[in-house]
């Protein structure tokens, strides 16, 4: 007897998280594969119809399975889920072919609506202040992080930076505005 229920790839390193969303998932319909990094995520022999990618995790990030991913299937939803967010890396994961990009939290219920959205959003609000220097600074980091493929040392010496400091500059969460 084979499942009927639309396949789901679940990637992301926090196993906690991972377990809580997979159940979730599970109840919405979906049969949930769950992957811990993009090397385990791409031992999967299916190709999924839906996919749940966290950007940071140890190892390659999440914007490489998105590439990868779309690459076997160009048909496959992916959602980027990340407690990281740029909009440099926001840019990159559309770009590659994911279909949403969302800032954890995020719930069961974000996830399969972000599915669904095909189309920009013409009404979404747009900031009536600037982003503060905290931001601007994370945002050009997040940047300058992408164009070198990741690379911290690379980056740092872009950035005319010791590497220490981008590094404990990167482990700080974001500013929210």
């Amino acid at each position: 007897m084979t499942d009927e229920r639309p396949s789901l790839l679940l990637v992301d390193d926090d196993a906690a998280f991972r377990q809580v969303l997979s159940a979730a998932l599970g109840k919405r319909g979906f049969c949930v594969t769950a992957a811990e990094n993009v090397e385990q995520a791409l031992a999967e022999a299916n190709l999924p119809e839906y996919a749940v990618v966290d950007l940071k995790m140890p190892g390659p990030s999440g914007l490489v399975l998105v590439k990868r991913l779309k690459e076997l299937d160009a048909a496959t939803r992916i959602v980027v889920l990340t407690g990281y967010a740029s909009i440099a890396t926001a840019v990159e994961a559309v770009k590659l072919g994911a279909t949403h990009y969302l800032a954890k939290p995020a719930d069961a219920a974000e996830i399969v609506a972000a599915f669904h959205k095909a189309d920009g959003d013409e009404t979404a609000p747009v900031s009536p202040s600037p982003l503060s220097v905290d931001r601007l600074e994370w945002e050009h980091i997040q940047r300058i992080l992408a164009e070198h493929d990741g690379n911290i040392s690379a980056t740092a010496r872009a950035l005319s930076m010791h590497r220490r400091t981008l590094q404990r500059k990167l482990n700080k969460y974001p500013s929210r505005k």
